[in-house]
């Protein structure tokens, strides 16, 4: 098993992708999780399928193609939600279906026979190619540099907004960043666990971080721990199960949520009955 993963290029690229993923998916997921945006994140990630239909239909690299759509559908979300007069679900709903759509329609058109879209749907971990992670490398160091040189910043607008805009801070700024990283972490966990799964991985390792610490640079550093332990124990698994490997480290992230959920939450219980 190991002479597998030091013998084969696929698999060793798997592995450095493995690590590119947790990562943003353990700083963004956190934030996001923090700031309760979900499920704008969820209508990101799909907005982003509109970007893979282009790609195939111009011919450029679909994964442009999403990054591009998953920015335009950020910013579009962002910008509506600030104006008023619509409700946030709505806009989030709107462009979630939007993008779905326009990417169904984008390979419609393409001559012959449409491309196999799985890997970009439900995510391929195995089939990372050398150029894929020069991408995920560089927008992986993109998201450490935003998030850790702003750091005391996001700590004041995750945790008190209106006291953070009171004294200065640049809120505005900050929410529209945080969105431009939502759209970076969509493209990076494409790659991994493919746009229809990518919101769990977003959220599972984040979520149990915020089970086990509380102060935000540890919760950070235990969901990028546990990304990585989802993600790496989920590789190994689908490798020697023959089994699609984006649905293997979902189905490990949040059966050990779940997990965490109870055996924290029985703690918690027994510790009150003590007391």
């Amino acid at each position: 098993m190991l002479n597998d993963f030091l013998s084969y290029a696929f698999l060793q690229n798997a592995l450095i992708a493995s690590v590119f993923t947790s990562i943003v998916a353990g700083i963004i997921g956190v934030i996001v999780v923090e700031k309760k945006m979900v499920m704008m994140a969820g209508g990101i990630a799909h907005a982003s399928y509109g970007g893979v239909g282009l790609g195939y239909l111009l011919g450029f690299t679909p994964i442009i193609g999403a990054f591009i759509f998953a920015l335009i559908s950020a910013f579009g979300v962002g910008a509506l939600k600030r104006k008023g007069g619509t409700d946030k679900d709505i806009i989030i709903g709107l462009f979630w279906s939007l993008g779905m759509s326009l990417g169904i329609i984008f390979i419609a058109l393409m001559p012959g026979y449409p491309p196999n879209l799985s890997s970009y749907l439900f995510g391929n971990i195995l089939a990372v190619t050398s150029e894929d992670l020069w991408l995920l490398g560089i927008l992986t160091m993109l998201v450490i540099f935003l998030v850790f040189s702003l750091f005391n910043n996001w700590k004041a607008y995750l945790f008190d907004e209106e006291f953070a805009s009171i004294k200065g801070g640049a809120t505005v700024f900050l929410e529209y960043l945080l969105l431009f990283l939502i759209g970076i972490t969509v493209v990076v966990l494409i790659r991994g666990v493919g746009i229809i799964l990518c919101l769990s991985m977003l959220i599972a390792p984040a979520a149990a971080a915020r089970l086990l610490f509380h102060k935000l640079g540890t919760r950070i550093i235990g969901a990028v721990a546990l990304g990585l332990i989802f993600t790496l124990s989920g590789l190994v698994i689908s490798y020697l199960g023959n089994m699609p490997s984006g649905g293997v480290i979902v189905v490990m992230s949040v059966l050990s949520y779940l997990f965490l959920y109870l055996a924290t939450s029985r703690i918690f219980k027994e510790r009150r009955n003590e007391g």
